[in-house]
């Protein structure tokens, strides 16, 4: 009988505009024989051009670069290397830079004060396709720095009107619930919470949960207010979560 050989190695670009950074994440990664660091970049333009080169599975960018910052790398990468995912990196918890990063395409973010197994776990969920950002900081990210223009309708449409029950989902999500609380305060099943959260992505033509819960707080759905409360069947939530936990 063959054998299916070994998994690959998720291939890895390391951006960041301070070499002790860049070197100190080398490290870290290296010795897991899951990763390959394929690459360095010192700000976001040669970031671009070396992902173009290298094709990684996942770029780590840090946000506050010169020459090209994270947002805007992140936004060209997204462009032109679709397959490329991008988890953001930031000094601050609270940083609208790591907003306009999410919008811009990044699958997940990342304070820089995380553990070592924080930074592995967030690469090996971004390379999945899922959001490393944990519901609440999410949330508390959104409803700092997005706003919705004045006179913004309530619910709006995306390729197709959503149901009552999906702007309810879609509306609790926003708050900072996770599935599980979502199925919970709802009192319906968990896999069809994630059926609800899959036909609201694409209703509203977006990628990921990140996107979903800017749309709703640009939208009008939800306010800084609104999310600032507990949600219905939860607690109150921690500044930073141990783990980054995964999208829909």
């Amino acid at each position: 009988m063959t054998g299916t050989g070994p998994t690959p190695r998720i291939r890895v670009l390391i951006v960041d505009d301070q070499p002790l950074v860049r070197r100190g994440l080398s490290l870290i990664l290296s010795p897991d024989p899951s990763f390959d660091v394929v690459g360095e970049a010192e700000d976001g333009a040669q970031a671009v051009t070396l992902a173009g080169q290298l094709r990684p599975d996942v770029v780590v960018m840090d946000i506050r670069m010169p020459v090209l910052d994270g947002v805007g790398a992140t936004g060209e990468l997204a462009a032109t290397l679709p397959d490329c995912r991008v988890l953001a990196l930031s000094t601050f918890d609270l940083d609208e830079y790591v907003v306009g990063a999410l919008r811009a395409g990044a699958y997940g973010f990342l304070p820089k004060d995380s553990s070592p197994e924080d930074l592995s776990a967030a690469i090996r969920t971004v390379h999945a396709g899922e959001a490393a950002v944990a519901p609440r900081l999410l949330t508390r990210l959104i409803s700092t720095y997005v706003r919705a223009p004045h006179g913004a309708p309530p619910a709006p449409t995306g390729r197709g009107e959503l149901t009552p029950r999906e702007v309810e989902v879609w509306r609790l999500m926003a708050t900072g619930l996770d599935n599980t609380e979502i199925s919970r305060a709802l009192e319906i099943s968990l896999s069809t919470v994630k059926n609800y959260i899959t036909s609201i992505f694409d209703k509203l033509a977006v990628r990921d949960r990140a996107q979903a819960v800017i749309a709703a707080y640009e939208s009008g759905l939800v306010t800084a207010r609104a999310a600032a409360g507990d949600p219905p069947g939860c607690g109150h939530s921690a500044t930073r979560p141990s783990r980054p936990a995964p999208g829909a």
